[in-house]
């Protein structure tokens, strides 16, 4: 998800939101948070037709993994990023106990784990190898 669109989720501005952002980066990893590059904006804004509100920006946005979203929760203080937070948590706490109680997804959820974080660390490896 984009910087701008969390911010309205969260009932914030972008400005806050990123704010809140820089002065925590150590929180955000390269696969939590990324800033867009120039051609990737410009890509992105003509594949989902992005109102002309947003083309003059001055700053690319940021672009937010799952994880990304649910560190960004702790980080604004908003009523509204407290509420998503503890429903992050509340959620995380219900997927343990489901497979907890359910040993074959455990197994198959920690497969597929390992599986995402080898092809993430590819992907990164050549995003990194390429600059």
């Amino acid at each position: 998800m984009l910087d701008f669109d969390l911010a309205e989720l969260y009932e914030t501005e972008t400005k806050y939101l990123k704010r809140a952002v820089r002065v925590n980066i150590k929180r955000f990893p390269a696969d939590f948070m990324f800033e867009l590059s120039k051609p990737e904006w410009d890509t992105l804004r003509c594949n989902i037709s992005t109102s002309n509100s947003r083309c003059g920006t001055r700053y690319m946005p940021y672009a937010f993994t799952e994880q990304g979203v649910a560190m960004l929760s702790g980080v604004i203080n908003s009523d509204k990023a407290i509420d998503v937070n503890i429903s992050i948590m509340r959620a995380f706490v219900l997927i343990r106990q489901y497979s907890l109680s359910h040993k074959d997804l455990t197994a198959k959820l920690k497969e597929l784990e390992t599986r995402y974080n080898k092809q993430f660390k590819d992907v990164y490896d050549a995003i990194n190898y390429s600059t």
